[in-house]
């Protein structure tokens, strides 16, 4: 009750500079910017928009330190997480834009003592996470794999076999930004982090932007919390917990940068008006998704179905966005055919702010409301629509009533798999677990939709249901890692 009574405090004590359109308007975007904070039991949060090349709103809201009642101010630095692999991916373009890399080049023309293997890989292929390289960290824990150092893993790496041939699939992977940091240092002449620096910090005015991971002190930092569900005197409550992540120095191209949403809009109109990348279509290059070979994109999946160099990208007929994200806590997105860009950092890993994004520019550029359904597909919108009165646990019934037919066979079951996270995120786990119950039915050959039921069923607290859906994840695909290693933590092996 504590922390709620701050909370409320600290979002009607909001610090604000810029002048979008009107009082009214800037009063109706705190107020659904609130109500995404309590939906989401967000404790701190800034926003930042760019509008025809300006800085027009700057909002901050909440608590930077939950703990010590610290409010996040607009100079609150964040940690933007992956949004980092969007400034590796301006770096690569400004040592392109020299003659001094080229994206179609093996990596092996850059990096010397590689597996076999990797060799082949090309700087795109890097950028674009289509590579089949190994990964270096787990994506389930956060953890390196195999407790290896990056430079043991690099050189112990012909014992691993390639995740798939190169270009067939897209897979995340920090593996490929940790190699991109070194050809960066190599081809530009020194340290990754004094580049991007001097190459971008420097230009943007970005004074109070630093690279640092978590055991480093950053001054004034947003602390970053995950939510726990715990029992109360009044029932289960969803509370705040600190996180922390290992600090890697050779990984921080990939995840690694400090910042305020304001900076990041300095950054983004220094980017816009030439001062980062000077020639002309290099833009278009950087933002353009990756192709698989089979010719179709490689994306997260939902709204964010591409990804270029280094940029998650939105391909969709209107308003079309290039998205960067970041620890499930902060996004932004560019809407190049509208001169705008919105900016969120949260310190909620699971608040997953890509998901109103697109509903914070709908105050900017109205027609967004309507065209895009605000970062969610119009279909799966429509059926939490319907849920919300009826009941998620009628999802089955809903999606199979007659009304339905036509639309049941357009969901795909990234985006129901999505949905639920999404859910989940919101803190509505019950809700959640019906989603995930619902793409098992929609996708019983699939090994992902198990796992994600088991893994709704373990946070809820149900070992046995949890256990029974990884081993029939794991029976789908035997190599599924995650389903075998949540077994073992569970103290039950693969089924035999």
């Amino acid at each position: 009750m504590r922390l709620a009574s701050l909370l409320a405090t600290m979002l009607f004590a909001s610090t604000a500079f810029g002048q979008p359109s009107t009082t009214h308007e800037r009063g109706r975007i705190d107020a659904f910017v609130q109500k995404e904070m309590r939906e989401r039991h967000i404790p701190g949060m800034q926003v930042a928009v760019v509008q025809h090349g300006k800085l027009v709103l700057t909002r901050a809201y909440g608590l930077a330190d939950v703990q010590h009642s610290i409010p996040v101010t607009p100079r609150t630095p964040f940690s933007i997480a992956s949004i980092t692999k969007a400034f590796t991916g301006v770096a690569v373009m400004q040592l392109v834009e020299e003659g001094k890399l080229d994206l179609d080049a093996p990596v092996s023309r850059y990096l010397d003592n590689l597996p076999l293997s990797w060799r082949p890989v090309t700087l795109r292929q890097l950028l674009t996470h289509v590579s089949g390289i190994p990964d270096i960290v787990d994506q389930k824990s956060g953890k390196l794999v195999r407790d290896s150092d990056p430079e043991a893993f690099v050189s112990e790496a012909n014992t691993l076999p390639m995740e798939f041939a190169r270009g067939e699939r897209f897979s995340y992977n920090q593996t490929n930004y940790l190699l991109l940091g070194k050809i960066i240092e190599k081809a530009g002449g020194q340290p990754f982090v004094q580049f991007v620096t001097r190459r971008q910090f420097d230009v943007a005015d970005m004074r109070n932007t630093q690279f640092g991971g978590f055991s480093d002190i950053i001054k004034d930092r947003a602390q970053p919390y995950t939510l726990q569900r715990i029992a109360t005197g009044n029932g289960d409550a969803d509370v705040p917990m600190n996180i922390f992540y290992e600090s890697v120095p050779a990984l921080l191209p990939a995840n690694g940068i400090n910042t305020s949403a304001e900076q990041v809009a300095n950054w983004i109109i220094a980017l816009q008006h030439g001062r980062l990348l000077r020639k002309e279509g290099s833009l278009s290059t950087m933002w353009t998704p990756g192709v698989l070979n089979n010719g179709s994109h490689g994306g997260f999946g939902g709204p964010l179905n591409g990804y270029a160099l280094g940029w998650p990208v939105i391909v969709r007929t209107a308003h079309k966005a290039v998205a960067p994200i970041g620890g499930n806590w902060s996004a932004f997105f560019i809407y190049p055919d509208d001169d705008l860009s919105v900016v969120i950092l949260t310190n909620l890993q699971g608040s997953h702010p890509e998901a109103f994004v697109d509903e914070v520019a709908g105050y900017f550029v109205a027609d967004i409301r309507d065209a895009v359904g605000f970062g969610v597909p119009r279909l799966i919108r429509e059926l939490e629509g319907e849920l919300t009165k009826a009941g998620f646990d009628h999802a089955l019934d809903i999606v199979n009533d007659s009304r339905h037919a036509a639309a049941k066979n357009q969901l795909r079951e990234e985006d129901v798999n999505a949905w639920g996270y999404r859910l989940r995120g919101q803190g509505r786990q019950a809700q959640a677990l019906e989603i995930f119950k619902l793409n098992v039915v929609l996708f019983p050959q699939s090994a992902n939709t198990y796992d994600s039921l088991a893994d709704a069923y373990e946070g809820l607290g149900e070992q046995s249901l949890a256990i029974d859906n990884y081993r029939r994840s794991l029976a789908l695909n035997p190599k599924n890692r995650n389903a075998a290693e949540r077994l073992k933590a569970l103290g039950s092996g693969p089924a035999e």
